[in-house]
């Protein structure tokens, strides 16, 4: 990128304002979701998501997964996430590559996102490397060094196949010795054991770097080391059957949803007729369930696929970014994840 003094105090300008994320310790939503419960709508739906979340971290058969898709992270959600995690409130994470590479990864190395206090045309967004996503901004040179970081990640390792989940723990390595932010959710769980799945890893910053990895590799005419999903699908439903009760609690839809459903299936397939649908389940998400796609079927929809029990089931149709912040603060103020037993789900892999 050529760089000129008015572009760099243009973009200077357009990054000064950081997306600050939401600490859900700081303030205590108890009494709001306590007082929505007696409403209607879209609050009692909430209400009801908030209460089958709590169930799920008071039952001690239950582990938990928190399911991601979408751009909470860059919104504004990315230490709530990470509060989930550390305090023992989640036991395994499937999200889209964005999420966790571009997103959470990201921020991990020092980089920030920034709110977008004016848009102006893209096309002079792209001229000054700024990239958007809705009111929000991320600095393409930024990301860059994101997709360079995964690279070099990958010539470091053994050339042979990984599954996401190994490669996201690589990273979370990377960020306990080399990273610039405390509450990475990526650091996190490397520390703490919890495995996180990107079923569609490369449809990130990650696929630039490990494509790069690859062709230099075989320039070089050496062996390269790459992503298998099938992998993914292996040890997901490897986890499944052994974890037994299991609840999701899930932002947004699409791929990785799917994904975490269809290990009961795959279970099944595999000879283990007893396994349990997922017996709790909570979807926030604003897709609509008439054009019959794929990440807006609802809840009830999956019990006829066998994925999810129907009894603690709540849809709740709203922007997640406004909604999660309360459900997550009423469930940490609760405390049930206090007297939780710490699964660490990714140490059964070594």
């Amino acid at each position: 990128m050529s760089h000129n003094l008015s572009n760099d105090k243009r973009k200077a300008a357009l990054l000064s304002t950081t997306v600050e994320h939401i600490d859900i310790t700081s303030f205590d939503a108890r009494p709001i979701i306590d007082s929505m419960a007696k409403m209607s709508f879209t609050s009692r739906d909430l209400a009801r998501a908030t209460s089958i979340y709590n169930q799920m971290l008071a039952d001690p058969d239950c582990s938990i997964f928190l399911v991601i898709a979408g751009s909470t992270s860059a919104g504004g959600c990315m230490d709530a996430y990470a509060e989930l995690l550390r305090s023992n409130m989640i036991d395994g994470v499937v999200a889209t590559g964005a999420s966790i590479v571009d997103m959470d990864f990201f921020e991990g190395l020092g980089h920030k996102h920034y709110q977008a206090l004016e848009i102006p045309d893209d096309n002079t967004l792209r001229s000054l490397y700024i990239d958007r996503i809705y009111d929000t901004y991320i600095d393409e040179e930024q990301l860059q060094d994101c997709d360079h970081t995964i690279g070099k990640i990958a010539d470091s390792l053994e050339p042979k196949a990984y599954s996401s989940r190994a490669f996201i723990r690589e990273m979370g390595r990377y960020l306990a010795e080399h990273g610039k932010k405390d509450n990475s959710l990526v650091k996190l769980a490397f520390e703490h054991d919890v495995p996180i799945f990107c079923p569609a890893f490369v449809d990130s910053s990650a696929g630039f770097g490990l494509v790069k990895h690859q062709v230099e590799r075989m320039k070089e005419g050496k062996p390269y080391m790459m992503i298998d999903a099938v992998a993914d699908f292996r040890e997901l439903t490897d986890i499944k059957i052994k974890a037994g009760t299991t609840g999701l609690l899930m932002i947004g839809g699409g791929v990785p949803k799917n994904f975490i459903q269809d290990t009961v299936v795959c279970a099944e397939i595999l000879g283990h007729e007893d396994v349990e649908m997922h017996k709790y389940a909570v979807q926030i998400t604003v897709a609509d369930v008439r054009d019959g796609a794929c990440s807006s079927s609802t809840l009830k929809e999956a019990a006829s696929w066998g994925k999810v029990d129907t009894a603690l089931e709540q849809m709740v149709f709203a922007e997640a970014g406004s909604v999660l912040p309360l459900l997550a603060s009423d469930a940490y103020h609760r405390g049930h994840w206090r007297n939780r037993v710490k699964r660490r789900w990714g140490a059964i892999f070594d």
